[in-house]
């Protein structure tokens, strides 16, 4: 028989360990993924003023703003203030996604 046309048990055998071996890393990468919609991340701006809680698979949880803010905030800092603790939660939230998916990822045969 030519090289490189074994077809028999032994070449089917590679192929059949590496599907096990993606599955298993496929399970792993999905229960990652649950455990990261368990986890949350919290950003601040303005002092504290502005608290973003978000999900590690980037919902946001809640938003709490400071009653005091509002005595004295006008709404273009208001607004700033939320859009600066929502990007910064964002950030935060795709970090811990990062930590916890790259290194499933880093073994990937692709």
């Amino acid at each position: 028989m030519a090289k490189g046309f074994n077809k028999g048990p032994a070449a089917m055998g590679g192929q059949g360990g590496m599907m096990q071996q993606i599955q298993k890393l496929q399970q792993q990468m999905e229960e990652a993924q649950a455990k990261l919609a368990d986890e949350t991340v919290t950003a601040t701006a303005g002092g504290g003023a502005i608290k973003v809680t978000m999900t590690g698979d980037q919902k946001c949880h809640e938003v709490v703003i400071d009653p005091e803010l509002l005595k004295d905030a006008d709404a273009e800092m208001l607004q700033d203030l939320v859009l600066s603790a929502v990007n910064m939660a964002l950030d935060q939230s795709r970090e811990l996604a990062n930590q916890r998916l790259g290194p499933l990822s880093a073994g990937l045969p692709f």
